[in-house]
């Protein structure tokens, strides 16, 4: 089983965004990223290397069959992304206004 910390579970969401967007420059059509809903089941671990400290360990889906009740906790929770700059909604797409004059273009039936 590989540990996944809860903390780059959620970091791996937002590179993704940020990587969804980095794809969309130059693109006619932007999408208005809405509330992210995340569910996970996480083990809590206390860790004595640097001193104590509890950490939320993402388990494995179908895992938890085999652990005793209590060890495992499920979370969910909404993330709600917002432009830093703006503080507004964010955005997956570039700001150029889009048509559909192109739409269909070239196609034939």
């Amino acid at each position: 089983m590989t540990d996944i910390e809860l903390a780059d579970a959620i970091e791996s969401v937002r590179d993704q965004l940020v990587e969804a967007a980095t794809r969309a420059t130059g693109k006619a059509v932007a999408f208005e990223v809405g509330d992210i809903e995340m569910e996970f089941t996480i083990e809590l671990r206390k860790e004595v290397k640097g001193g104590t400290k509890v950490k939320a360990w993402v388990v494995e889906a179908g895992a938890d069959a085999s652990r005793t009740r209590g060890e495992t906790h499920r979370v969910s929770f909404t993330l709600k992304p917002r432009n830093p700059t703006t503080n507004g909604p964010w955005f997956v797409g570039n700001e150029d206004a889009g048509d559909t004059s192109d739409f269909g273009a070239g196609q034939t039936r």
